[in-house]
Order: C-alpha cells, then sequence, then structure tokens
C-alpha cells in the first residue's frame, strides 16, 4: 500500500521552559528544513512543511533514502547542516542548498506510515546521510540547560500519550536557547556609507486578523555576498505602496531613525529567521541578527510566538 501523498506536519508550541514528568519525551531542536520523506516503492519525495516537492532541491538525500530496506514509508524530520562539533547549523544548510545539498544529514524523529516496522529498527545501520533523532526521558529543563550549554538551538518536548496530531500544538512544545524567529520582509532601507546594496530589512508579522504589523529592522549577519543576494531577490518584488498596517515609527528607542522615503517597498513574501534579544515595550525587536531566509516558510502563516 502507498503511504499518504502528504502529511501536514506537527507543530510546536513556545513554552520558556521544557517540561518534566512521565509523559513527555524530549529531543533537540535542530536548525535546518524541515522535511517529511515519502518512500513507495523505491521512489522517493521530499516534501516540505506546507507540502512542495524538493526532492530536486537535494538528490543526495533522495538517493541515500532509497536505500533503506523498506516498500513503503513516510517519514517526519529535519535536514540541517552539520559542524565538525555535531552543531546544527542553518547558515551552513543554506550554503550546502546552493550546491545541490551535498554533506546534508537527514534527522528522523518521526514514522507515520511503514510496513509493519518501528523507527530504530529501520535506522539501525542507516546510510550516509541519514540519522536517527533519539529521545531522551530525563528532566526536560535539565535537558534544555545542557542542549544550550552545547550551543544547540533548544529542545522540542513531546507527549508520549498523544498521537501525531497536527492540530493539537500542546503534544509537542519547544523551549530555545536563543530567541529566535520568522519574521515577513517588507522592504528595505538604503545603504550607509561604504555598505553595498542595503542597509537595513523592515521586518513584520500577521495578527489574528492577517494585518501585517511592523516588528523592527535587521542589519546585522549579513555578508556582502548576502546583502547582493538579498538586494537581486527583493528588487523583483518591489511595489509603490506599503504593505504594513500601520507604519513604522521613524524615531525609536533603539537604533537609528527610519527616514520612510528612504525605504523600499516589496511584496510580503520572503520570510527570514532572526534572532533577537527581546521585545521592547514599543512592541519592536531589540539586537537583532539576521540568520537566513525561510524558503520552506509561508508567509502568510508568520505569527509572533509568545511563550506559553
Amino acid at each position: 500500500m502507498s503511504p499518504p501523498k502528504w502529511i501536514k506536519p506537527q507543530l510546536c508550541k513556545l513554552v520558556a521552559k521544557a517540561p518534566s514528568g512521565p509523559l513527555w519525551v524530549h529531543e533537540i531542536k535542530f536548525d535546518g528544513y524541515r522535511i517529511a520523506a515519502r518512500i513507495d516503492q523505491g521512489a522517493v519525495q521530499l516534501l516540505t512543511r506546507s507540502g512542495l516537492d524538493w526532492t530536486a532541491k537535494y538528490p543526495a538525500t533522495a538517493a541515500a533514502l532509497a536505500t533503506l530496506k523498506v516498500e513503503s514509508a513516510y517519514l517526519d524530520g529535519e535536514l540541517c547542516g552539520v559542524r565538525p562539533d555535531g552543531v546544527t547549523s542553518f547558515e551552513l544548510m543554506q550554503q550546502a542548498s546552493d550546491r545541490g545539498g551535498a554533506g546534508l544529514v537527514y534527522f528522523v524523529f518521526d514514522l507515520l506510515d511503514l510496513d509493519g516496522q518501528d523507527l530504530a529498527a529501520l535506522l539501525e545501520k542507516p546510510p550516509d546521510g541519514i540519522a536517527f533523532s533519539a529521545h531522551e526521558t530525563s528532566d526536560g529543563e535539565a535537558f534544555r540547560r545542557a542542549a544550550c550549554r552545547h550551543g544547540l538551538e533548544g529542545v522540542v518536548s513531546k507527549r508520549v500519550d498523544r498521537r501525531y496530531l497536527p492540530d493539537d500544538r500542546s503534544a509537542w512544545v519547544k523551549s530555545k536557547c536563543l530567541n529566535r524567529g520568522e519574521f515577513v520582509i517588507t522592504g528595505w532601507s538604503d545603504p550607509e556609507g561604504s555598505r553595498p546594496f542595503l542597509g537595513s530589512l523592515l521586518l513584520a508579522y500577521h495578527d489574528d486578523d492577517g494585518r501585517l504589523l511592523y516588528a523592527g529592522r535587521v542589519g546585522t549577519g549579513m555578508s556582502q555576498k548576502t546583502l547582493a543576494f538579498l538586494h537581486r531577490r527583493l528588487a523583483l518584488l518591489a511595489v509603490p505602496k506599503m504593505p504594513l498596517a500601520v507604519p513604522p515609527p521613524r524615531e525609536t528607542r533603539f537604533g537609528g531613525r527610519l527616514v520612510l522615503s528612504k525605504v523600499h517597498w516589496v511584496r510580503p513574501e520572503v520570510v527570514a529567521e532572526i534572532t533577537y534579544l527581546t521585545w521592547a515595550e514599543d512592541g519592536l525587536l531589540r539586537h537583532t541578527v539576521f540568520v537566513g531566509l525561510r524558503d520552506d516558510k509561508l508567509a502568510r502563516e508568520v505569527r509572533r510566538e509568545r511563550p506559553a
């Protein structure tokens, strides 16, 4: 029997601390692209969290999955670049994506459809480029602190008594080491001094009514190569009208003055991942750093995450 064509992925609710107790298991939170692997009679598809087929983008991963001794299966996992110290890196993920995905590792953490085999047995001796994401049953917050000491992004905790239900965000929760989130790029400002291409990116998120609200700017964490790439991509999306529901403030307590006449607005279609220190009292991000673009995320789904 063939596996499902696509399964909407289980998502996580953000919490301040990892939970503990016999009903929870804990896994490392990886820093890559959430990818489902659909295997049907040796044919492999790599599907994004929105159902896009990215098999052609990562042929090496698809080839490795095709060697698994299984007729049909549906796996859920994260495709990552891995540093020499074993820590996953979104920057390495994007670099590898530019050259066909060579050297990436697919960490498998859930098995949703298989011919009667369990995940651990299937991946007891996985091929190169495939790894099994084991879980811990220890104290959740202690596990999170240990993950943070090793420079990891955070921890995902899962209820052992709950089924895989995409719309039940209480079954999986994530607790982070860094404040990190996805935001919609709504424009860019002109560069100053010797900086080329663009100054900063203007960020936003959707509220529950679908309005696009300003979240602040990011101007650090981008190399000249990245600045050039962003400028080329965003220039294709340029629009004359501001896409935000409310104009951004020209003056803020933190950061330089924003001159709206020097802002280039774009269609709100591109999602960026950002690290930040905190949200200020004025509702804007502080001390932001650009991590990369999230081509696996739909801009219309971007919301502000608030710890439970």
